[in-house]
């Protein structure tokens, strides 16, 4: 082991070195990747050298998400003591399913839990989970509020037509949840935004009202903190009074944005989250943890409960089911996401989270900032987003964004919204300074001019 952790030290430096002096790998086309690098199974073992420079190659053509280039999604960046934490979970190899075989990294996981709803004044009851990715974290809501809602459908399936609801701007993942609790896609109401991609309460109250005198059973909202091209947040005061109208489950899918709640300067875009049933947020976006760390919470931990718990002797053999997080979890075997952000936390204070959070909006501000001080640009997006929305002269996005990439240069993706493409920054690297988006904008600059784009 000894050697391997010391072979572990010379790649994780490589890495490092990489990501300063050639900070966008050159990408390999998929035509050619297994001929450009050694990715086999073979019968015989190969010897230490060989095998090192196999590694040494995979690493020098992986993208760099820790770079000071990579803009291209909604993560990014390396905070090294978030990622110390998660060198912990490796080596330690828990399960977190029960205390037996946990032990104090439960305590962990239930004092990170504890905490967030204590943020967001969720009452004594609340409780939560780590979810393997945010998208989980939304199926996890939408199949408590079914199970609330037409309980007999866990034993006997659905037998009624039930509806839930969200923004045309919202995740993509809210269709594919409805499929896979048995509710059906076409069941899935989108509703109507704003110029900034803000869920219109109004015409959420007229399709639930619509349902209802249809005979429909109308059950699941899900509002958003954060969309995912330009960054809005639904106003989940409006919302929620929607939800308590027609006495529907409010979910607020925080999976981009959520880690507002610990900036005091921001926790304002959710305002109403304490009237939400369940929220959710990954820390692995704007608290910078690495991937992957998602996190759902409840108003009533009956619910996951009622909706994820099943007895099993042979594996729960513990008599405190609080510590037994198998039995509020999706998952049996899990790993544990909790030491990355408690090492993070417990490092840097609330005061550390906050200034992460602040640093982001910054950024973005120094971004747009710049975008509208250059009549080369045009911004499409606005303040309280880390999504910098923009197209550079007449240059097509998807060309600009693809010449950027296939050339080594930037990594950063392209977005549309009512029919408008354009290039998306994302400032969710905190670890980024301002002359870094500075240096980004340069970059596009020099390469336009050099290439002739």
């Amino acid at each position: 082991m000894h050697n391997d952790l010391s072979l572990f030290t010379e790649l994780a430096e490589l890495l490092i070195s990489e990501e300063t002096n050639r900070p966008v790998a050159a990408p390999v086309d998929t035509k050619a990747l297994y001929k450009t690098l050694d990715l086999q199974l073979n019968d015989e073992p190969i010897i230490d050298d060989e095998f090192k420079s196999i590694l040494k190659d995979i690493i020098k053509h992986t993208p760099k998400t820790a770079s000071t280039s990579f803009f291209n999604q909604l993560f990014g960046g390396r905070i090294p003591r978030a990622t110390l934490g998660d060198l912990l979970a490796v080596m330690l190899n828990n399960s977190m399913y029960t205390y037996k075989v946990a032990g104090p990294q439960v305590g962990i996981e239930k004092t990170l839990l504890r905490k967030i709803c204590d943020i967001i004044e969720y009452p004594d009851v609340a409780d939560g989970t780590f979810a393997p990715g945010g998208s989980m974290s939304n199926y996890m809501a939408v199949l408590m509020a079914r199970d609330k809602y037409n309980p007999s459908a866990r034993n006997e399936g659905i037998n009624n037509t039930m509806t839930l609801y969200t923004s045309e701007a919202s995740h993509y993942s809210i269709a594919k949840n409805a499929a896979f609790i048995g509710v059906g896609r076409q069941q899935v109401r989108t509703i109507k935004t704003n110029d900034r991609g803000e869920m219109l309460s109004e015409d959420l109250d007229a399709k639930i009202s619509n349902d209802i005198r249809q005979g429909f059973q109308p059950f699941f909202v899900n509002a958003t903190a954060g969309t995912t091209v330009l960054g809005a947040f639904d106003s989940i005061d409006n919302i929620s009074k929607v939800c308590k109208k027609y006495d529907v489950w409010l979910h607020l899918d925080g999976a981009y944005c959520g880690g507002v709640i610990f900036s005091d300067d921001y926790k304002h875009l959710v305002n109403g989250i304490a009237h939400t049933d369940s929220f959710s947020f990954n820390a692995h976006k704007m608290l910078g943890t690495p991937l992957s760390c998602s996190i759902i919470v409840t108003r009533d931990k009956k619910y996951l409960y009622e909706s994820f718990s099943n007895e099993a002797e042979y594996l729960y053999q513990t008599n405190d089911d609080d510590f037994n997080l198998g039995k509020t979890s999706l998952q049996c075997g899990r790993r544990n996401d909790a030491l990355k952000l408690w090492t993070l936390w417990k490092s840097v204070g609330n005061n550390g989270l906050k200034t992460i959070i602040n640093h982001q909006f910054k950024l973005a501000e120094v971004a747009r900032n710049y975008i509208n001080n250059h009549p080369d640009y045009r911004l499409y997006s606005f303040e309280d987003s880390i999504s910098v929305c923009f197209n550079y002269k007449d240059i097509p996005a998807k060309k600009l964004c693809t010449v950027l990439y296939e050339n080594a240069k930037l990594m950063v993706g392209f977005g549309n919204f009512n029919d408008q493409d354009f290039v998306r920054m994302v400032t969710i690297n905190s670890v980024l300074k301002e002359k870094d988006i500075i240096n980004f904008f340069k970059t596009i600059e020099d390469f336009a001019v050099s290439t002739d784009i």
